[in-house]
Protein backbone atom coordinates (compact mmCIF):
# COMPACT_ATOMS: atom_id res chain seq x y z
CA UNK A 1 0.00 0.00 0.00
CA UNK A 2 1.43 3.44 -0.95
CA UNK A 3 1.12 5.69 1.92
CA UNK A 4 1.37 9.43 1.36
CA UNK A 5 4.06 10.73 3.84
CA UNK A 6 5.07 13.97 1.49
CA UNK A 7 3.43 16.87 -0.33
CA UNK A 8 4.76 19.73 -2.24
CA UNK A 9 4.34 23.08 -1.21
CA UNK A 10 3.87 24.98 -4.44
CA UNK A 11 4.05 28.99 -3.06
CA UNK A 12 6.08 30.26 -5.82
CA UNK A 13 3.27 29.00 -8.93
CA UNK A 14 4.81 28.14 -12.29
CA UNK A 15 1.41 26.23 -13.95
CA UNK A 16 -0.79 26.12 -11.22
CA UNK A 17 -3.53 28.82 -9.48
CA UNK A 18 -1.79 31.06 -6.15
CA UNK A 19 -3.36 30.04 -3.17
CA UNK A 20 -2.57 33.56 -1.43
CA UNK A 21 -3.02 31.92 1.92
CA UNK A 22 -2.01 33.37 4.86
CA UNK A 23 -0.20 31.61 8.14
CA UNK A 24 -3.77 31.16 9.85
CA UNK A 25 -4.91 28.86 6.72
CA UNK A 26 -1.84 27.22 6.01
CA UNK A 27 -1.90 26.58 9.59
CA UNK A 28 -5.16 24.60 8.94
CA UNK A 29 -3.71 22.42 6.19
CA UNK A 30 -0.53 21.66 7.83
CA UNK A 31 -2.99 20.20 10.46
CA UNK A 32 -4.78 18.19 8.05
CA UNK A 33 -1.92 17.20 6.65
CA UNK A 34 -0.22 16.04 9.91
CA UNK A 35 -4.05 14.07 10.37
CA UNK A 36 -3.15 11.70 7.57
CA UNK A 37 0.33 11.03 7.96
CA UNK A 38 1.80 14.01 5.94
CA UNK A 39 5.70 14.16 8.14
CA UNK A 40 7.39 16.60 5.58
CA UNK A 41 6.74 19.05 2.99
CA UNK A 42 9.10 19.82 0.10
CA UNK A 43 8.82 23.88 -1.11
CA UNK A 44 8.75 23.31 -4.75
CA UNK A 45 11.22 26.65 -5.26
CA UNK A 46 12.71 28.83 -3.34
CA UNK A 47 12.26 31.31 -6.15
CA UNK A 48 11.61 31.48 -9.74
CA UNK A 49 13.01 33.79 -12.19
CA UNK A 50 12.68 37.05 -10.77
CA UNK A 51 10.11 35.91 -7.58
CA UNK A 52 11.48 34.56 -4.43
CA UNK A 53 9.99 33.42 -1.27
CA UNK A 54 12.15 34.87 1.66
CA UNK A 55 14.52 37.95 0.88
CA UNK A 56 17.33 36.60 -0.28
CA UNK A 57 20.30 39.31 -1.18
CA UNK A 58 21.44 36.53 -4.20
CA UNK A 59 18.38 36.64 -6.14
CA UNK A 60 18.19 40.52 -6.03
CA UNK A 61 21.77 41.01 -7.11
CA UNK A 62 21.74 38.64 -9.55
CA UNK A 63 17.78 37.98 -11.00
CA UNK A 64 16.75 41.39 -9.50
CA UNK A 65 13.96 39.59 -7.80
CA UNK A 66 10.87 41.01 -6.09
CA UNK A 67 10.76 41.95 -2.58
CA UNK A 68 8.38 39.36 -0.74
CA UNK A 69 6.05 40.80 1.24
CA UNK A 70 5.78 37.54 3.66
CA UNK A 71 8.89 35.25 4.60
CA UNK A 72 7.58 32.04 3.45
CA UNK A 73 10.43 29.71 4.46
CA UNK A 74 10.50 31.24 7.81
CA UNK A 75 6.39 30.54 8.49
CA UNK A 76 6.82 27.31 6.88
CA UNK A 77 9.27 25.82 9.61
CA UNK A 78 7.38 27.94 12.01
CA UNK A 79 4.52 25.43 11.20
CA UNK A 80 6.84 22.65 10.31
CA UNK A 81 8.53 22.98 14.06
CA UNK A 82 4.70 23.36 15.47
CA UNK A 83 3.40 20.14 13.93
CA UNK A 84 6.13 17.98 13.88
CA UNK A 85 7.28 17.90 10.25
CA UNK A 86 9.88 18.09 7.91
CA UNK A 87 11.02 20.88 5.43
CA UNK A 88 12.84 20.19 2.43
CA UNK A 89 13.79 23.18 0.87
CA UNK A 90 13.93 23.18 -2.89
CA UNK A 91 16.70 25.62 -4.54
CA UNK A 92 16.72 28.42 -6.87
CA UNK A 93 14.89 27.57 -10.56
CA UNK A 94 16.20 30.97 -13.13
CA UNK A 95 13.86 29.37 -15.77
CA UNK A 96 16.49 29.43 -18.25
CA UNK A 97 16.60 26.82 -21.04
CA UNK A 98 18.55 24.15 -19.81
CA UNK A 99 17.96 22.30 -23.86
CA UNK A 100 19.91 25.59 -25.48
CA UNK A 101 23.08 26.25 -26.16
CA UNK A 102 23.88 29.43 -24.09
CA UNK A 103 22.92 27.64 -20.94
CA UNK A 104 25.95 27.87 -17.91
CA UNK A 105 25.31 25.14 -15.65
CA UNK A 106 28.43 26.24 -13.50
CA UNK A 107 26.41 29.62 -13.55
CA UNK A 108 23.55 28.51 -12.42
CA UNK A 109 24.72 25.88 -9.81
CA UNK A 110 26.61 29.26 -8.19
CA UNK A 111 23.64 31.35 -8.02
CA UNK A 112 21.65 28.07 -6.09
CA UNK A 113 24.72 27.28 -4.08
CA UNK A 114 25.11 30.76 -2.86
CA UNK A 115 21.09 31.12 -2.13
CA UNK A 116 21.24 27.94 0.16
CA UNK A 117 24.08 29.55 1.60
CA UNK A 118 21.91 32.51 2.57
CA UNK A 119 19.06 30.01 3.69
CA UNK A 120 21.09 27.52 5.96
CA UNK A 121 22.71 30.64 7.87
CA UNK A 122 19.45 32.24 8.23
CA UNK A 123 17.15 29.71 8.79
CA UNK A 124 18.39 25.63 9.30
CA UNK A 125 21.55 26.10 11.07
CA UNK A 126 19.50 26.33 14.45
CA UNK A 127 15.84 24.92 13.02
CA UNK A 128 15.02 21.48 14.25
CA UNK A 129 12.41 21.14 11.55
CA UNK A 130 14.77 21.14 8.45
CA UNK A 131 14.88 17.88 7.01
CA UNK A 132 16.95 18.30 3.25
CA UNK A 133 17.33 20.00 0.30
CA UNK A 134 15.15 19.39 -2.89
CA UNK A 135 16.98 20.05 -6.30
CA UNK A 136 14.22 21.60 -8.02
CA UNK A 137 15.03 21.03 -11.80
CA UNK A 138 12.56 18.36 -13.21
CA UNK A 139 14.16 16.25 -15.72
CA UNK A 140 13.03 13.32 -17.49
CA UNK A 141 15.94 12.21 -20.03
CA UNK A 142 19.54 12.43 -21.21
CA UNK A 143 18.79 15.75 -22.71
CA UNK A 144 19.06 17.28 -19.92
CA UNK A 145 22.97 16.69 -19.21
CA UNK A 146 23.34 20.39 -18.09
CA UNK A 147 20.83 19.45 -15.21
CA UNK A 148 22.82 16.67 -14.17
CA UNK A 149 25.73 19.05 -13.89
CA UNK A 150 24.04 21.34 -11.74
CA UNK A 151 22.54 18.39 -9.41
CA UNK A 152 26.20 17.34 -8.73
CA UNK A 153 27.65 20.78 -8.08
CA UNK A 154 24.93 22.11 -6.03
CA UNK A 155 24.68 18.84 -4.25
CA UNK A 156 28.01 18.60 -3.52
CA UNK A 157 27.55 22.07 -2.08
CA UNK A 158 24.35 21.42 0.09
CA UNK A 159 26.24 17.78 1.24
CA UNK A 160 29.01 20.45 2.37
CA UNK A 161 26.95 22.21 4.33
CA UNK A 162 24.51 19.67 6.05
CA UNK A 163 26.31 16.23 5.31
CA UNK A 164 23.58 14.47 7.22
CA UNK A 165 20.77 15.66 5.52
CA UNK A 166 19.52 14.03 2.27
CA UNK A 167 19.14 15.33 -1.15
CA UNK A 168 15.67 14.74 -3.26
CA UNK A 169 14.94 15.28 -6.86
CA UNK A 170 11.55 14.84 -8.23
CA UNK A 171 12.23 13.53 -12.03
CA UNK A 172 10.04 12.83 -14.31
CA UNK A 173 9.28 10.12 -17.34
CA UNK A 174 9.82 11.48 -21.24
CA UNK A 175 6.15 9.63 -21.53
CA UNK A 176 3.20 10.50 -24.11
CA UNK A 177 1.49 12.87 -21.86
CA UNK A 178 3.52 16.38 -21.95
CA UNK A 179 1.18 18.68 -19.70
CA UNK A 180 -2.55 19.50 -18.69
CA UNK A 181 -2.19 22.31 -21.80
CA UNK A 182 0.16 20.53 -24.71
CA UNK A 183 -1.00 17.70 -26.91
CA UNK A 184 0.52 14.38 -26.71
CA UNK A 185 4.38 14.05 -27.10
CA UNK A 186 5.41 12.22 -31.07
CA UNK A 187 8.29 10.30 -29.59
CA UNK A 188 7.96 9.06 -25.68
CA UNK A 189 11.02 7.20 -24.48
CA UNK A 190 10.98 3.43 -24.53
CA UNK A 191 11.20 1.53 -21.82
CA UNK A 192 15.15 0.15 -22.83
CA UNK A 193 16.10 4.10 -23.50
CA UNK A 194 14.61 5.14 -20.44
CA UNK A 195 16.85 2.54 -18.04
CA UNK A 196 19.87 3.45 -20.39
CA UNK A 197 19.43 7.00 -19.85
CA UNK A 198 19.12 7.05 -16.23
CA UNK A 199 21.44 4.09 -15.59
CA UNK A 200 24.18 6.89 -16.41
CA UNK A 201 21.81 9.75 -14.66
CA UNK A 202 21.79 7.88 -11.70
CA UNK A 203 25.40 6.60 -12.00
CA UNK A 204 26.51 10.66 -12.72
CA UNK A 205 23.92 11.64 -9.03
CA UNK A 206 25.03 8.33 -6.72
CA UNK A 207 26.43 9.64 -3.75
CA UNK A 208 24.84 13.55 -3.93
CA UNK A 209 21.36 12.51 -4.71
CA UNK A 210 19.75 10.25 -1.68
CA UNK A 211 15.80 10.33 -2.91
CA UNK A 212 14.79 10.24 -5.68
CA UNK A 213 10.87 10.47 -6.73
CA UNK A 214 9.67 9.73 -9.68
CA UNK A 215 6.54 11.85 -11.13
CA UNK A 216 3.90 9.17 -12.39
CA UNK A 217 1.82 10.91 -14.44
CA UNK A 218 3.41 11.57 -17.69
CA UNK A 219 2.89 8.00 -19.05
CA UNK A 220 0.47 5.99 -19.65
CA UNK A 221 -1.58 4.19 -17.03
CA UNK A 222 -0.99 0.42 -18.84
CA UNK A 223 2.83 1.49 -19.02
CA UNK A 224 3.83 2.61 -15.86
CA UNK A 225 4.71 -0.75 -13.76
CA UNK A 226 7.15 -1.34 -16.36
CA UNK A 227 9.23 2.07 -15.96
CA UNK A 228 8.47 2.18 -12.30
CA UNK A 229 10.24 -1.46 -11.75
CA UNK A 230 12.84 0.29 -14.14
CA UNK A 231 13.31 2.93 -11.89
CA UNK A 232 13.14 0.25 -8.52
CA UNK A 233 16.05 -1.67 -10.65
CA UNK A 234 18.39 0.99 -11.28
CA UNK A 235 17.63 3.21 -7.87
CA UNK A 236 18.90 -0.11 -6.38
CA UNK A 237 21.85 -0.25 -8.43
CA UNK A 238 23.53 3.37 -7.76
CA UNK A 239 21.95 3.28 -4.19
CA UNK A 240 19.31 5.70 -3.94
CA UNK A 241 16.09 5.63 -2.18
CA UNK A 242 13.27 5.50 -4.17
CA UNK A 243 9.82 7.24 -3.64
CA UNK A 244 7.04 7.77 -5.88
CA UNK A 245 5.10 11.47 -6.43
CA UNK A 246 1.45 10.59 -7.02
CA UNK A 247 0.55 13.48 -8.52
CA UNK A 248 -3.06 14.20 -7.78
CA UNK A 249 -4.07 16.15 -10.32
CA UNK A 250 -5.14 14.54 -14.12
CA UNK A 251 -3.13 14.90 -16.97
CA UNK A 252 -5.71 13.99 -19.17
CA UNK A 253 -7.96 16.54 -18.85
CA UNK A 254 -7.40 20.06 -20.86
CA UNK A 255 -7.27 23.14 -17.92
CA UNK A 256 -5.16 24.05 -14.56
CA UNK A 257 -4.59 20.66 -13.05
CA UNK A 258 -7.72 19.49 -12.47
CA UNK A 259 -8.14 17.04 -9.31
CA UNK A 260 -7.57 13.45 -10.84
CA UNK A 261 -10.25 10.47 -10.60
CA UNK A 262 -9.75 8.72 -7.69
CA UNK A 263 -9.80 5.17 -9.70
CA UNK A 264 -6.86 6.97 -12.09
CA UNK A 265 -5.11 7.75 -8.72
CA UNK A 266 -5.59 4.21 -7.70
CA UNK A 267 -3.75 2.45 -10.51
CA UNK A 268 -1.03 4.65 -10.22
CA UNK A 269 -0.53 3.01 -6.28
CA UNK A 270 -1.31 -0.21 -7.60
CA UNK A 271 1.76 0.10 -9.99
CA UNK A 272 4.07 1.86 -7.85
CA UNK A 273 3.41 -1.20 -5.04
CA UNK A 274 3.82 -3.55 -7.79
CA UNK A 275 7.21 -2.15 -8.57
CA UNK A 276 8.34 -2.15 -4.77
CA UNK A 277 7.67 0.86 -3.74
CA UNK A 278 5.64 2.21 -0.58
CA UNK A 279 6.85 5.67 0.34
CA UNK A 280 4.90 8.28 -1.59
CA UNK A 281 4.73 12.28 -2.12
CA UNK A 282 2.18 14.53 -3.41
CA UNK A 283 1.88 17.39 -5.97
CA UNK A 284 0.40 18.77 -3.88
CA UNK A 285 -2.06 18.39 -0.83
CA UNK A 286 -2.93 21.86 -0.35
CA UNK A 287 -4.55 22.13 -4.01
CA UNK A 288 -5.60 18.44 -4.73
CA UNK A 289 -6.53 16.83 -1.40
CA UNK A 290 -7.28 19.54 1.24
CA UNK A 291 -10.68 19.34 2.01
CA UNK A 292 -10.63 23.22 2.45
CA UNK A 293 -10.10 23.81 -1.19
CA UNK A 294 -12.45 22.29 -3.45
CA UNK A 295 -15.59 19.91 -2.79
CA UNK A 296 -13.30 17.90 -5.95
CA UNK A 297 -10.22 18.19 -3.62
CA UNK A 298 -11.95 17.04 -0.65
CA UNK A 299 -13.72 14.30 -2.20
CA UNK A 300 -10.55 12.63 -3.25
CA UNK A 301 -8.89 12.79 0.43
CA UNK A 302 -11.77 11.02 1.22
CA UNK A 303 -11.70 8.30 -1.35
CA UNK A 304 -7.62 7.66 0.12
CA UNK A 305 -8.56 8.17 3.59
CA UNK A 306 -10.79 4.82 3.17
CA UNK A 307 -7.76 3.11 0.71
CA UNK A 308 -5.46 3.81 3.60
CA UNK A 309 -7.85 3.15 6.38
CA UNK A 310 -7.48 6.20 8.35
CA UNK A 311 -9.99 8.63 9.76
CA UNK A 312 -11.21 11.41 7.03
CA UNK A 313 -9.74 14.99 8.89
CA UNK A 314 -12.60 16.60 10.57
Amino acid sequence: MIRLTGTFLDEITHDIPALNYDEELWDREFACMKKIGIDKTIMIRCGHKNFMTFPSKTLREKEHAFEPPTDLVEMFLRLCEKHDMKFFFGTYYSGRDWLLAPYDPAYESDIMSAVCDEAYERYFKHSSAFGGWYLSQEISDLRSFNVVKCYKMTGKHCKSLTPDKPIMISPGIKGPKVSVTRPRRPDPITPEQHKEEWDWIFGEISGIVDIAAFQDGHVDYEDLETFLKINAELAKKHGIELWTNAETFDRDIPGCMPVIDWRKLLLKFNAAEAAGITNGITFDFAHMLSPNYSTASGNLLRQYCKYAGIEFPK
